[in-house]
């Protein structure tokens, strides 16, 4: 039976897996994800890259990946590079509906491989500067695209949500479905078990 590998390193994209019930290994995949492609284009491209960094490593194995960025007035977030950086992605996202875009991407064993976004709309709540010193203080957004976690603190501000909640938290459960379904990955027997 192939083997399914998650090319991240993400907590909370192998809580979601492990909470499907799904059996995989994590390779987390180090690739540049400098991109001066739209936000949508970007993700579908970084997701596919993951997935072939990791497959020389895994070629009898299903290979699955994802990228998340938030868009704001036309800024494409990802994970901020300090302090400072997460403070200007908050002000930003303060008092403003954005767009957090998902790439999902899966690499069969035979090399084919199948790649999609999504896009779900964020409206956060105007925020304080205290409010927002300290979430930054606590940590949880240093290592978030647009520089928070929808299923952490920053639950709190928003005020409206149209779009898929597992691709705001970083993978889209429903192009994971249909993907691994695409790609021929037994995923129905798989969470028989």
């Amino acid at each position: 039976m192939p083997k399914l590998v998650l090319a991240s390193g993400s907590p909370r994209r192998c809580e979601m897996l492990r909470n499907l019930g799904l059996v995989f290994e994590t390779d987390a995949a180090k690739v540049d994800e400098a991109c001066s492609l739209s936000a949508p284009e970007a993700v579908e491209l970084l997701s596919f890259r993951k997935a072939e960094a990791v497959r020389p490593k895994h070629p009898d194995s299903f290979i699955l990946s994802a990228d998340t960025l938030v868009s704001c007035l036309g800024q494409s977030l990802g994970k901020p590079e300090n302090k400072e950086d997460a403070s200007r992605m908050l002000h930003l996202l303060s008092g403003k509906t954005h767009q957090v875009y998902t790439g999902v991407t899966v690499i069969s064993p035979d090399g084919r491989s199948f790649t999609a976004h999504d896009c779900s709309n964020v409206t956060f709540d105007t925020l304080s500067e205290e409010e927002i010193s300290s979430y930054i203080l606590s940590g949880e957004p240093m290592d978030k695209a647009g520089s928070y976690a929808i299923q952490g603190r920053a639950a709190l501000w928003i005020s409206h949500m149209d779009g898929n909640p597992s691709s705001v938290i970083g993978l889209s459960l429903f192009l994971v479905r249909s993907l691994l379904l695409q790609s021929g990955y037994p995923l129905i027997s798989e969470l028989e078990k």
